[in-house]
C-alpha cells in the first residue's frame, strides 16, 4: 500500500510527521464530497484575487480555468482523488500546483484552510440540505395523496395505545404530515442562518491584503458576510443546526414506522406492506417482517448519535479554530444521508402499502371510544360536563358487566337508566361516524375539515417542491 503523502504545508518544520500520523489527520475519505465546493470557492477567491491585482489577472485566469479544467475532470472520471491526500483542498491544490507550478501556488493568497473549510462546508450545505427538504415535501405529498382517498375512512384513535375516540385515516395520515412540514420550515431556517460567505476571515484575524469580501459573496451566491472572523473560523452552529433538525425529523420518521410495524401485526392488521418493502425469516417460513419500518426507527439512533458527537465535540472549544472540529463532516454527512435514505424508503414503502379499512372500521367497534360522544350528548341537553362523564363512565360499567362490546348494544332500557336525559336518539349520536362528523372544528376529524387540511398541505408541498 502507499503512503500517505505528506501535507502541503509544514510550516516551520524541517521533519515531516511519520506516515502514520499523516494516516491518523487525514480526512480526505470524508470530505471528497465537497471537491465541487472547494473548487467553486478557490475560482471566486482567485478572481478576486486578480480583479484587485492581488495577483496578475491572467494568472488569477489561469487558476480560475485550470480549477474549472480539474472539475469537469473530477465529474467525468478522468481525474481520481488521490486517497493519499490529507484532505480534499490539499488534494486540489497539489493537482493545480502539477499543472501551473508557481502560478497554483498564489491560489491560496490571503486564505487560510480554516475559512476555506468553513466556505466548503457551507457551500455543500446549501447544495444538500435543500434536497434533503424536498423529499420531505414530497413525502407530505404523497401522504396527503393517500388521505385524499380515506377521508371517511374510520379508524380508531388512540392514546396510551389504548382506543380513545373514532377518527379517519386520512385524520391520522394528516397528522404525520404536520411534523414533516414542520421539520421542513427547520431545514429551511437553518438555511437562511448558514448563508453568509466567511472566506476572509483567514486563520482567526482576517488579511492584510486588501481582498473584497463582498465581491466573492456575490459569485457564489451568497446574500452577506460572515461579521466577525474569530466566529466565523470558530463557528458549527450550522452544523448542530441541521443535525439537529435531522435528529427530530428522524424522530418523527421513527414514531411513523413504530406505528406501521404495530398496525402490521396480526393483532391489528390495520396495514399490508408490498413484499417488496418486506422480508421473510430464516426459519419461519411463515413470516412477513416489517424491517424496513424497523430499520428506520432503528437508524434514528444514529442521527442522534451524530448530533450528541458534535455537540460534545464543541462544548469545550476556546475561540478559534481548533483541529477537533475536522470530526464535524463525518457526523454532519452521515447524518444527512441516513435521514435522505429513510425518507426515500419511507415514501417508497408507504406510497405501495395496502390500507385494511375493513379491520380500521371493526377496531372502531368496542373498546367504548363513542364515551365521550355519550358525554357530549348529555352536555348539549344541559348537563354538566363532570356529571356526563360520570354518566357515560357508568354506562362503560354497565357495558363490562354485561359483556357488551358496544354501548349500542346494551338493551336501551338499561342505558337510559343512567339518565333521564337519554333518549333513543343517542343510538345515532354514538356511532363512529356520527362521532366523527359532529367533531367539525378547525383541526378536527371530520371529512370536510381534514380536506381543509390536505388543501393546505397540497399548496405547501407544491410549492416546497417547486423552489
Amino acid at each position: 500500500m502507499s503512503e500517505k503523502k505528506a501535507p502541503l504545508w509544514h510550516g516551520r518544520f524541517e521533519e515531516g510527521p511519520s506516515a502514520e500520523a499523516v494516516a491518523f489527520e487525514t480526512s480526505i475519505h470524508v470530505d471528497s464530497r465537497m471537491a465541487e465546493d472547494d473548487i467553486r470557492g478557490s475560482v471566486a477567491h482567485a478572481t478576486m484575487l486578480g480583479k484587485r491585482g492581488i495577483i496578475p489577472a491572467p494568472e488569477a485566469e489561469a487558476i480560475a480555468r485550470e480549477l474549472s479544467a480539474i472539475a469537469s475532470e473530477l465529474k467525468s472520471g478522468a481525474l481520481a482523488i488521490d486517497e493519499r491526500a490529507e484532505d480534499i483542498h490539499s488534494f486540489i491544490e497539489g493537482v493545480l500546483t502539477d499543472r501551473l507550478g508557481d502560478v497554483g501556488r498564489k491560489v491560496h493568497t490571503g486564505r487560510s484552510r480554516n475559512d476555506q473549510i468553513a466556505l466548503d462546508e457551507r457551500l455543500y450545505l446549501k447544495r444538500a440540505v435543500p434536497g434533503v427538504a424536498r423529499s420531505v415535501a414530497s413525502l407530505v405529498a404523497t401522504l396527503s395523496r393517500i388521505a385524499r382517498g380515506h377521508l371517511d375512512t374510520l379508524m380508531p384513535g388512540y392514546t396510551h395505545l389504548q382506543r380513545a375516540q373514532p377518527v379517519t385515516l386520512a385524520h391520522h395520515l394528516a397528522a404525520w404530515c404536520w411534523p414533516l412540514v414542520r421539520d421542513h420550515g427547520r431545514l429551511s431556517d437553518a438555511l437562511v442562518r448558514l448563508d453568509a460567505m466567511p472566506l476572509g476571515a483567514g486563520a482567526l484575524a482576517g488579511s492584510g491584503l486588501p481582498l473584497d469580501r463582498a465581491s466573492v459573496a456575490s459569485d457564489l451566491g451568497f446574500p452577506g458576510l460572515t461579521p466577525n472572523s474569530l466566529d466565523t473560523v470558530s463557528d458549527r452552529d450550522y452544523c448542530l443546526e441541521i443535525v439537529s433538525a435531522l435528529s427530530i425529523l428522524m424522530t418523527h420518521l421513527s414514531r411513523f414506522c413504530e406505528e406501521v410495524v404495530i398496525w402490521s401485526t396480526e393483532e391489528f392488521g390495520f396495514i399490508n406492506l408490498s413484499e417488496r418493502w418486506s422480508t421473510g425469516s430464516s426459519i419461519m417460513p411463515q413470516k412477513k417482517n416489517p424491517d424496513f419500518a424497523e430499520l428506520i426507527r432503528g437508524r434514528a439512533g444514529k442521527v442522534y448519535g451524530n448530533l450528541v458527537a458534535l455537540l460534545a465535540m464543541m462544548k469545550g472549544l476556546p475561540l478559534s479554530y481548533n483541529r477537533d472540529m475536522q470530526e464535524d463532516k463525518e457526523s454532519l454527512f452521515a447524518a444527512i444521508d441516513t435521514a435522505s435514505s429513510c425518507l426515500s424508503v419511507f415514501e417508497q414503502m408507504i406510497g405501495s402499502a395496502e390500507w385494511r379499512t375493513d379491520r380500521m372500521e371493526a377496531a372502531c367497534t368496542g373498546g367504548h371510544a363513542n364515551a365521550t360522544d355519550l358525554a357530549d350528548y348529555l352536555v348539549r341537553k344541559g348537563m354538566p360536563f363532570r356529571t356526563a362523564h360520570s354518566v357515560a363512565a357508568g354506562v362503560v360499567r354497565d357495558c363490562v358487566e354485561a359483556g357488551v362490546r358496544d354501548m349500542r348494544d346494551l338493551p336501551f332500557e338499561r342505558l337510559a337508566s343512567r339518565s333521564p336525559l337519554i333518549a333513543r336518539d343517542v343510538l345515532d349520536v354514538l356511532a363512529p361516524e356520527a362521532g366523527v362528523a359532529a367533531r367539525d372544528l378547525p383541526g378536527g376529524p371530520n371529512p370536510a375539515r381534514v380536506a381543509e387540511q390536505l388543501d393546505a398541505l397540497d399548496v405547501f408541498a407544491l410549492s416546497a417542491l417547486a423552489e
